[in-house]
């Protein structure tokens, strides 16, 4: 395998892993207002949350571009504070690929709180415990299987995202060139040794995901 192509491999490994670690740090606490809030914006916000399954990922990025280039508040407020531009580098494909799998960490985590059901949180109230306690001893000991789940299939969606990193990122070598770019490259070059190599390896990574979850979560919806 060419070095290009574990660069690649380890920039999309790379991007994954930072992305599912802000979204479990964002995803635990707005799934679980989604899950227990009875607030009259709920379902405008799980709108938002769940919009990028049905956006195709051109649209979306094409609107995170508009939203980072370097004339928006955004990108001319990060050029100030870092004296480097949004759009076309690894920070700005990071918060692309927030936005784009928050739903898929998410909603998943939503589906693990609600199986937890009221009854169980009403319960633990009644005796005294506090909501810090109830969420800290019974709500994460009883979901840790979905979030993990969450987690993985978050960390898998990030590695085979194409439209959005292309439109924020581009395609530049040792920075935003992820793996999904790189399998195009060989495509269009006409190397198609090089491109099955890279597919098989994300093929291979994504059926191995799917089959845990399935052996793990029987009884337990991923995705609704």
């Amino acid at each position: 395998m060419m070095s290009i192509d574990l660069t690649s491999l380890w920039l999309s490994f790379k991007l994954a892993t930072i992305t599912v670690i802000i979204l479990l740090i964002v995803g635990i606490p707005l799934a679980k207002w989604l899950a227990f809030s009875k607030h009259k914006s709920v379902p405008f916000v799980t709108s938002i949350v769940v919009l990028p399954l049905v956006l195709p990922p051109t649209v979306l990025g094409f609107y995170l571009l508009g939203l980072m280039r370097n004339d928006s508040w955004l990108g001319s407020l990060f050029i100030q504070l870092t004296d480097s531009q949004l759009i076309f580098s690894f920070t700005g494909l990071v918060i692309a690929s927030v936005v784009y799998s928050l739903p898929f960490v998410v909603q998943p985590m939503v589906n693990t709180f609600n199986n937890i059901g009221e009854d169980t949180v009403k319960t633990a109230q009644s005796i005294g415990a506090d909501k810090r306690t109830i969420f800290w001893k019974i709500i994460l000991p009883l979901s840790k299987k979905g979030i993990v789940s969450a987690a993985i299939l978050g960390f898998v969606h990030t590695l085979g995202e194409f439209g959005v990193v292309l439109m924020v990122g581009g395609n530049i070598p040792n920075q935003t060139r992820v793996v999904s770019i790189e399998i195009f490259n060989h495509v269009e070059n006409l190397e198609l040794q090089q491109a099955n190599q890279l597919s098989l390896i994300l093929l291979v990574i994504s059926f191995a995901v799917i089959l845990w979850m399935n052996f793990n979560n029987k009884n337990t919806p991923i995705l609704t």
